[in-house]
């Protein structure tokens, strides 16, 4: 696998396994666009709703083992995407650390706060009532978040409050995840050093 390569607030990683080959750039200091194709067309969807609402540049490039089925290649993105958040954020030093969105779309309404504190963890309580998301497993949304927080070093917590299409309750979803993660990790002119008594994140 190559290694990750850091340029400012700007990463490309690399993955290449048995199962998929993935290349993932993003620059947090972006304008929100997405442009690539995972080959599964509503997590790209997905994916450009989260760039847009994170004024996120991200771009994804995939070959992967569809013919199986899907959570190999939306696992490994989401692997991808958490280690480009990593290399790009750097030392962390002057971030707000801390974001958080309460998003409404028409019926639906999804809480996420985020810590970028290095220790993953996944709280995830939304409930989904359909198997499939136009050709996404609706399951794969909580693994896609979950390789994101294992590789990104995120604290997570996502929350649906209300919403009964299943369509809103994802796009919600990964819309507030966007924007909770551009504040936390944007810039406070106020933060000198790293956002921590403890001196590291």
């Amino acid at each position: 696998m190559e290694q990750p390569r850091q340029d400012g607030r700007r990463a490309v990683v690399t993955r290449k396994t048995a199962e998929t080959e993935i290349k993932v750039e993003l620059n947090l200091e972006g304008q929100g666009s997405f442009k690539g194709k995972s080959g599964i067309p509503f997590l790209d969807h997905l994916l450009a709703q989260f760039a847009k609402h994170g004024l996120f540049d991200l771009g994804l490039k995939v070959h992967g083992d569809l013919e199986v089925d899907s959570h190999h290649t939306v696992e490994d993105i989401g692997i991808c995407l958490g280690q480009a958040l990593v290399q790009a954020l750097g030392t962390k030093e002057g971030i707000n650390r801390y974001g958080s969105t309460l998003l409404p779309m028409d019926e639906a309404l999804i809480l996420v706060a985020v810590d970028l504190s290095g220790r993953p963890y996944l709280a995830y309580e939304v409930d989904i009532m359909v198997e499939r998301l136009g050709d996404l497993e609706a399951e794969l949304l909580e693994e896609f978040l979950r390789a994101l927080v294992n590789h990104g070093g995120i604290t997570l917590h996502v929350k649906k409050l209300a919403g009964r299409n299943a369509h809103h309750v994802a796009e919600a979803l990964f819309k507030a995840l966007g924007r909770a993660l551009r504040q936390a990790a944007s810039r406070d002119p106020g933060v000198v050093g790293i956002p921590s008594t403890k001196g590291v994140l």
